[in-house]
């Protein structure tokens, strides 16, 4: 069997305490793995220098080592992103995953498989949406409006709400607010469209909702194991 290694690639600093213990739940222990991120060494002053979003230009949200959630230009984001996926590969990595679930054109994994969820998530979950209304998590208002071209693809035009996954752990009124209002709102199935969102958001947005809810990250995470 050929040996394999994975990269990962986070638009904030790697590696996340709270993605990897849901890819290690899929992935085998004894995978080699490298970790990036498009912030990695970078100070507060730094990031908001190089990537404050700029007006007119899409947003997205990541979270750094000490924590903090950080929102970033996504056209400054995506600038970065092609350098660090060929930095994973001459890393040896043959498998590169994007840890994020923005849209970005025209990235190229050279020798190695590219696995970007933008790409995988929405045509699956429109499969399995079938002729249902299909609500959608998103962190930023200012993202709402890509969502309803990113998810074409379903039958029904998605309806959406905002909550961030980096807000207080303790504090989930935000989330099972916006779960409730996506299923008053005539929901049947709920769709957290962010890496960020983990099993425990998705066990608060179903609780709220009684409506079943798919985890961005985990679906990658199974998929990405077919090919490990």
């Amino acid at each position: 069997m050929t040996s394999r290694k994975l990269g990962t690639l986070t638009i904030g600093q790697a590696p996340r305490a709270d993605i990897t213990p849901i890819l290690d739940q899929h992935l085998p222990a004894s995978l080699p793995r490298v970790h990036l991120g498009v912030l990695d060494g970078m100070t507060h002053a730094d990031i908001e220098a190089q990537f404050t979003p700029q007006p007119g230009n899409g947003t997205l949200i990541s979270k750094l080592l000490d924590g903090t959630a950080v929102v970033l230009d996504k056209l400054a984001v995506r600038a970065v992103l092609q350098s660090k996926i060929d930095a994973l590969v001459d890393q040896g990595c043959d498998v590169v995953l994007i840890l994020c679930t923005g849209e970005f054109h025209g990235l190229v994994g050279r020798t190695a498989w590219l696995v970007e969820p933008d790409q995988i998530v929405p045509p699956a979950a429109a499969a399995i949406a079938g002729d249902r209304q299909v609500g959608i998590l998103v962190p930023l208002v200012g993202q709402i409006e890509s969502e309803y071209q990113k998810w074409q693809g379903l039958r029904k035009r998605p309806i959406c709400a905002t909550a961030s996954p980096y807000a207080d752990p303790n504090d989930t009124r935000e989330l099972e607010a916006a779960a409730r209002q996506l299923r008053d709102q005539g929901a049947e199935l709920l769709i957290m469209d962010c890496m960020g969102f983990v099993e425990r958001h998705r066990e608060v947005a179903k609780a709220a909702s009684g409506l079943p809810v798919i985890l961005s990250n985990a679906l990658i995470a199974r998929l990405t194991a077919e090919l490990l």
